[in-house]
């Protein structure tokens, strides 16, 4: 089997068992759990095949809404990140996005950061808006989004740096 497929299994498969039973039980503050299931959707290599991505994401947002029952707001908020995923790359690493050379452990770090940052941000304005649905709740959705998004995006990092590939 390929390196890159293995290790893409081992990463959505370790991801989601951190995420559904280290993740889900730590409330910061009383209500905050970061989701860091993201972190498999922001580091699936590019040039893979779109298809495979798109139903790989919805999966695993699926399963995190069976462990968490939330209805499936996860798994909406995964498939919009997952289409979405090239414009953020783009925005973030530009000229390496564009000729398919992007190799996430050899990254500047500044680019790396506003990847993540706009990710998750972006994830977390999703997954709050289907969960309250409600525009007339606006205020508590974009807090939710912001103090969600402030944790999650530092456990991103932090794990992202973490487990780097050295050159």
């Amino acid at each position: 089997m390929n390196n890159s497929i293995t290790s893409n299994i081992i990463r959505f498969i370790v991801l989601l068992l951190v995420q559904v039973i280290i993740c889900n039980n730590i409330n910061f503050l009383g209500y905050i759990n970061p989701y860091v299931y993201v972190i498999f959707i922001l580091l699936f290599p590019v040039n893979n095949n779109r298809l495979l991505f798109l139903i790989l994401a919805f999966n695993l947002g699926l399963l995190v809404d069976m462990f968490l029952d939330s209805g499936g707001v996860h798994a909406g908020a995964s498939i919009c990140l997952a289409y979405a995923r090239p414009l953020f790359l783009k925005y973030a690493f530009g000229t390496m996005y564009d000729h398919q050379n992007l190799k996430f452990g050899h990254t500047d770090i500044g680019a790396l950061i506003m990847y993540v940052s706009g990710c998750v941000i972006f994830h977390h304005l999703i997954v709050f808006y289907l969960e309250i649905f409600n525009i007339s709740q606006i205020i508590l959705l974009l807090k939710k989004a912001l103090f969600y998004s402030i944790f999650t995006v530092i456990l991103c990092l932090l794990l992202i740096l973490l487990f780097k590939t050295r050159k």
